[in-house]
């Protein structure tokens, strides 16, 4: 079995890897890391997006073998220790999230967005998630939280929650 070097989240790390083993399987049955998600198994959904050298890729159609030397980041990689990513603290912020299947795909596709357009419009936001899927969302709050990340919104005002008597 072929052994495949990369550096995943900043380590350098060894698998071994059949030739058809795809890099979502390597990440999450090997590296153990299971925030990235297969949800179709048809490339079809976005759950499974990774980072490799600085590029959002759908880890389901990407072989293993093919990330030899290759930089992987996943949603794992993306925090600094216990401090969100400030994408994923503006998923936060505006509530662009429920059963939070898609997330971690969302996030690392709209990384990938704000690092080649940072300042995108609402249209731009829209047509660059068309590869990811939310069933729960209805997208408007993720293209919030893309607007809060990028800085051309602010976060809406939290009510403070009050307890009934």
């Amino acid at each position: 079995m072929p052994s495949v070097s990369m550096t995943v989240n900043g380590k350098a790390v060894t698998v071994d890897a059949q030739p058809r083993t795809l890099l979502v399987e390597a990440l999450r049955e090997q590296l153990g890391l299971t925030g990235t998600h297969v949800g179709c198994d048809t490339s079809q959904c976005g759950a499974c997006v990774v980072h490799v050298d600085g590029n959002s890729v759908k880890s389901c159609t990407v072989l293993a073998v093919q990330c030899d030397g290759a930089n992987v980041t996943t949603i794992e990689g993306l925090a600094a220790g216990t401090d969100m990513h400030p994408i994923q603290e503006a998923f936060r912020q505006a509530h662009a999230l429920q059963c939070g299947f898609c997330t971690p795909g969302m996030v690392m596709a709209v990384t990938d967005l704000l690092q080649k357009n940072p300042k995108p419009t609402e249209p731009e936001i829209r047509s660059w998630l068309k590869g990811n899927i939310c069933r729960c969302t209805g997208y408007h709050n993720i293209v919030k939280a893309v607007q809060i990340a990028s800085g051309q919104r602010e976060p809406d005002p939290i009510e403070p929650v009050i307890a009934a008597e």
